[in-house]
């Protein structure tokens, strides 16, 4: 799913050029993109892993509150702003894909290009302390 629409190319882009982690989704939440800085929380390049759709990215880093309970896909900050079309922020474990874990903060905003057409969210997080 290469983005079509430039401002999403853009989105791509600049997140290329970022030191902050940062995942990058479609308007049905599919992932798009992830840089590198997001690899090393993520444990695998995104080279490996690819495009990947919104149940499956939602899921596959076992996302838990600081208590150890599960979050589920609908409270990730991600799964907000494409849903809800707002921006939202969150803290929550998660299992890296190299069986690390990582706390993170997590803020969501919704992309929306000229002419007010939702094209998909921008997740910016980085380590915390839980």
């Amino acid at each position: 799913m290469v983005p079509k629409e430039v401002e999403m190319i853009l989105a791509r882009q600049l997140a290329s050029f970022l030191a902050l982690p940062i995942f990058l989704v479609g308007p049905s939440g599919d992932l798009i993109y992830y840089n590198e800085p997001a690899e090393a929380i993520l444990g695998c390049r995104f080279e490996e892993t690819g495009e990947m759709s919104a149940q499956t990215w939602a899921t596959m880093f076992r996302p838990q509150d600081e208590h150890g309970g599960p979050v589920t896909p609908d409270m990730l900050p991600l799964v907000i702003a494409v849903s809800m079309k707002r921006p939202s922020h969150s803290s929550f474990w998660i299992s890296a894909l190299d069986q690390s874990k990582h706390f993170i903060d997590v803020t969501a905003i919704p992309v929306i290009g000229q002419s007010e057409r939702f094209l998909g969210a921008m997740a910016i997080f980085w380590e915390a302390q839980p």
